[in-house]
């Protein structure tokens, strides 16, 4: 890694996880360029040695990754029912009236905002991919396109824009220019105003050897010690954290305008004490890491060989960008699955980018019967299970690839 880290600056740096070389996650292939070539990259994390920041290398710029963008929130019902508890529970918390407003950065398909909405408060979403802020504006939710950051911050102020609530749900990771966004989060947050942002936490990741979530979408991966550096460097104080199940452990943090002099919970010294008896403010917990993959993919390479060898059929479930870390670090490919099925009919009728397995919709599995299906996004097993629980009446069984592999009925 030549570049230096994007958040402080420092060139000290140390090998997080090399998954070798990858493609874009989220680069489908049509089916008429499938005999073509694709780009791959080097996915390579890094941590720096001075604010443990964990992190990739930019190869390609956010414009080229997210103006069309093929991960839309609201096929995932568990992330509908976490985005409207969400809302319900800061409707209370920061009394929202019809004169408040809501920001999301990153609002995707309005799959948070429309909860808002429906109790008459105001809201704007700012979205980069043009088909998400597309699907938003058709559930009534105002949508800017753009990517955000200190100009576009700047702008709204000028037209009187200022957010009670400004959200960032699991969009810090894939910001290259942190500090940026940062920026702009302090400008537009209004007098008194709280800043919600959630990320996967760097601790759980390592903790579950959660490997296929680094792709070169994410950017970034933190844990809490570091975002709050990040964030008071930029004048935001950490108020608040929540941990949370979403993405395989994630955490929600709350900030605002340091200079208010908010009250801090006890909660931000109780996670940063978890993360410093983990080990997380010591390189060579980081260093350590780098072995847990490789384990992995031995532990699921050798399953799959040993179900094949038997004649046994593999599809797999969902197309997820973290699958496709997966499926290409492992180098499993259609000689061990079959074909995939996944809601979002954007990624129906492609191909995985670099395995090449074809992407089919869920009536496939009935059609195909398969005797497992490999789960891609193991974060949403359970709602998984229970959407599939069909395909045990032909004896069908799941397997769970993450923190290992593993069969489950």
């Amino acid at each position: 890694m030549t570049s230096p880290c994007r958040f402080c600056g420092s060139t000290s740096r140390e090998s997080f996880a090399d998954l070798g070389m990858s493609p874009l996650s989220n680069a489908f292939v049509k089916p008429e360029k499938a005999s073509g070539m694709e780009p791959f990259y080097p996915l390579h994390a890094f941590v720096c040695n001075a604010c443990f920041l964990v992190q990739l290398e930019e190869f390609r710029s956010p414009d080229d990754l997210f103006r069309e963008y093929a991960y839309l929130s609201s096929y995932s019902e568990t992330w509908l029912g976490h985005s409207r508890t969400f809302a319900e529970n800061m409707c209370a918390r920061l009394r929202l009236t019809s004169n408040s407003s809501v920001v999301e950065v990153a609002s995707n398909d309005g799959y948070l905002l429309q909860y808002f909405a429906q109790k008459n408060i105001g809201v704007l979403g700012i979205e980069p991919a043009k088909n998400a802020a597309e699907l938003a504006r058709e559930k009534g939710i105002p949508t800017k396109v753009c990517f955000f950051g200190e100009t576009t911050a700047g702008e709204l102020v000028s037209e009187g824009i200022r957010a009670d609530l400004l959200v960032g749900n699991n969009v810090l990771a894939h910001v290259p220019d942190i500090n940026d966004f940062v920026r702009g989060m302090k400008l537009l947050l209004a007098p008194g105003g709280l800043v919600s942002l959630e990320f996967p936490h760097l601790l759980r990741l390592m903790e579950q050897n959660q490997f296929d979530t680094i792709y070169h979408e994410h950017f970034s991966y933190f844990s809490l010690a570091t975002a709050r550096r990040i964030l008071e460097f930029h004048g935001l104080s950490v108020v608040d954290v929540d941990e949370l199940p979403t993405h395989g452990g994630s955490l929600r943090v709350f900030a605002r305008h340091a200079e208010e002099s908010p009250e801090i919970r006890a909660s931000v010294q109780r996670e940063l004490s978890i993360e410093d008896d983990f080990g997380l403010s010591r390189v060579d917990t980081y260093a350590r890491f780098a072995e847990r993959p490789r384990e992995s993919k031995m532990a699921l390479l050798s399953m799959l060989i040993d179900l094949r060898r038997a004649k046994k059929t593999i599809a797999a479930y969902g197309a997820p960008a973290k699958g496709n870390t997966l499926l290409n670090y492992c180098g499993v490919g259609v000689e061990f699955v079959d074909f995939t099925v996944d809601r979002n009919p954007q990624k129906q009728g492609c191909l995985l980018p670099g395995v090449r397995i074809p992407v089919f919709s869920p009536e496939k599995l009935e059609e195909a019967r398969p005797d497992y299906i490999l789960v891609l996004p193991w974060n949403l097993k359970d709602e998984i299970k229970g959407q599939l629980a069909y395909v045990r009446r032909w004896g069908c069984k799941f397997i769970i690839p993450i923190p290992e592999a593993r069969i489950e009925t």
